[in-house]
């Protein structure tokens, strides 16, 4: 069984808000390795490639930097860390990559809980 640990870009089944269908996107695991729930899920945000997503809790990434690449994107994206999900871990294709601005992603994120 492979782990998925914080930080890591996976491509995912994310789901859409109707919580039905969804979509295989890439994502970024932001749940702490630490973190012991006994349950087999990972809580994740979306990566989009639609580029009109901005704001300051959205962090684009050009595929050709050498962020891009060691996240494993092919297109230029979006880290929308204001859409948090809880994905299955069965639902995870693969880890595609690992993501080395993490302070920025955390920074992100005590904007979305107000921390």
């Amino acid at each position: 069984m492979t782990t998925f640990n914080w930080g890591d870009v996976i491509l995912v089944r994310f789901p859409n808000a109707d919580f039905v269908t969804y979509k295989k996107r890439p994502a970024l695991i932001v749940q702490s390795n630490s973190l012991n729930t006994g349950l087999k899920q990972k809580i994740v945000v979306p990566i989009t490639s639609n580029l009109k997503r901005k704001g300051n809790t959205r962090i684009r990434i050009d595929q050709e930097s050498s962020i891009g690449r060691q996240m494993g994107l092919v297109m230029d994206s979006v880290i929308i860390v204001d859409n948090l999900a809880t994905v299955l871990e069965r639902e995870i294709d693969k880890k595609i990559g690992t993501c080395p601005i993490m302070k920025a992603v955390s920074d992100a994120l005590k904007l979305v809980f107000d921390l």
